[in-house]
């Protein structure tokens, strides 16, 4: 608390901080604003029911915005699916690999190339929801569609990535001018925004005896024991010692200093799962509209809760490990600024030798982060459905809010420190994860 006091007492901090709750506000707003043309009421009956499903999960992502049907009811989602695209598209299209290594000016062309993706991946989303909306009745055979036709799918479809653009557009100001990555926070709101619906679903879980009292210390205690997991591995990394080599320049003598090039065991942050995630969601989600036979056995084969799910998923997690590990995170640029540096490992050659011992290193760190992060979204969610708990209490859940909350956190220490204050730690700092 008295670092958030010592936050408040900066200018600068302040006005970043208070801009970053103003849109939040805004987006939490804009879930409540209903699309035209759908029954309200039976389009939350009828997410109700399928809580527990991966219409649950895509409502959780949105921030309930799914279940409202509002005007952002993509939610955030065909952004982080076209930023998917373009970097997978990076290694692969020549072009695009010569734009990314352009320093700002490249990537702004590519963040553009991104955000003419997102309206696309609205547009075809919006078809396919609006298509799939009008063969579909609530749980009592309540009509969603109040006029059903061309009208409907073309005002469906621009009100849906209208709302996405302007999502697009609240995360990239948050991000410009103010605390914390922009997306990733619309995503911790949406999730943070459930919280008290869960614990009032729990408490009448409860009340119902569907879930033994004795049971929820056990519950809490599980929660906390999880976020102390996630929290310890967030900030571990691996400290490779480097000795600076003594340079004369003139009458100066530069160098001759000890540091360490710290590699953290989760390089890839949040992202895996996140991508995951989307990628699980996309096609799924546009099957669940499609009413052939083998398009609806392909969605329900890859529902949360299936055996072909978790593979899918957990591999899909160990593969933006490492695809995000080695995009971010260039050994051979290290080694290169080393050795001009005049710094060098010791026992190890500068150049070649030393991009190979750090590769090597970041590679069985990624091994050790890809399997935590599987276990992390996997064996809670395993856990709870077991128990008949909620979903909303999974893994991937707890692990992006705990992973933004660190990263935001240090974003806030940076600026802290900068002005010699002390921070929200009096016995250390925060070790961030960038």
């Amino acid at each position: 608390m008295s670092g958030l006091q010592r936050a408040a007492n900066i200018p600068e901090l302040r006005k970043r901080l208070f801009f970053t709750l103003a849109m939040l506000a805004v987006y939490r707003m804009g879930v409540q604003i209903p699309t035209p043309g759908i029954n309200g009421e039976a389009v939350a009956a009828f997410f109700q029911q399928h809580a527990g499903s991966l219409f649950g999960m895509f409502n959780m992502f949105s921030g309930g915005a799914l279940a409202n049907f509002s005007i952002f009811a993509l939610g955030i989602m065909p952004y982080i699916s076209a930023s998917i695209i373009i970097q997978l598209l990076t290694v692969v299209v020549p072009q695009l690999e010569a734009l990314s290594k352009e320093g700002e000016a490249g990537r702004r062309k590519i963040t553009q190339y991104t955000r003419y993706g997102t309206v696309g991946l609205s547009i075809i989303q919006g078809f396919f929801i609006s298509t799939g909306l009008e063969g579909m009745t609530g749980p009592g055979g309540e009509i969603i569609v109040l006029d059903p036709g061309l009208q409907f799918k073309l005002l469906t479809m621009l009100t849906l990535t209208s709302g996405t653009a302007f999502i697009m557009w609240l995360g990239e100001q948050m991000t410009e001018r103010g605390i914390g990555n922009g997306m990733s926070l619309i995503i911790f709101a949406g999730i943070v925004a459930s919280g008290p619906a869960a614990m009032v679903n729990s408490f009448q879980l409860v009340k119902s005896g569907e879930i033994a009292l004795f049971f929820i210390p056990f519950i809490l205690a599980f929660m906390f024991a999880v976020v102390a997991f996630i929290v310890f591995f967030e900030t571990a990394q691996r400290r490779i010692p480097i000795q600076y080599a003594k340079r004369v320049v003139g009458r100066k003598v530069y160098g001759g200093q000890s540091s360490h090039l710290p590699l953290k065991i989760n390089i890839a942050g949040v992202i895996p799962p996140i991508f995951a995630s989307s990628i699980m969601m996309f096609p799924a989600t546009i099957g669940s509209f499609i009413q052939i036979d083998w398009v609806q056995q392909v969605s329900a084969a890859l529902s949360p809760g299936t055996i072909y799910y978790y593979i899918l998923f957990v591999g899909m997690i160990v593969f933006f490990c490492f695809f995000y590990t080695a995009v971010t995170f260039k050994p051979d640029d290290v080694a290169e600024n080393l050795k001009k540096n005049g710094g060098f490992i010791p026992g190890i050659r500068p150049g070649k030798k030393t991009a190979e011992f750090i590769d090597k290193a970041l590679t069985r760190l990624t091994v050790v982060g890809s399997i935590y992060l599987s276990v992390v979204c996997v064996l809670p969610t395993l856990l709870i459905a077991k128990f008949n708990l909620p979903f909303y209490f999974g893994g991937t859940a707890l692990l992006i809010v705990v992973g933004v909350a660190i990263d935001t956190m240090s974003q806030i220490e940076s600026h802290l420190v900068m002005r010699n204050y002390e921070g929200f730690m009096k016995a250390g700092k925060i070790r961030g994860r960038k």
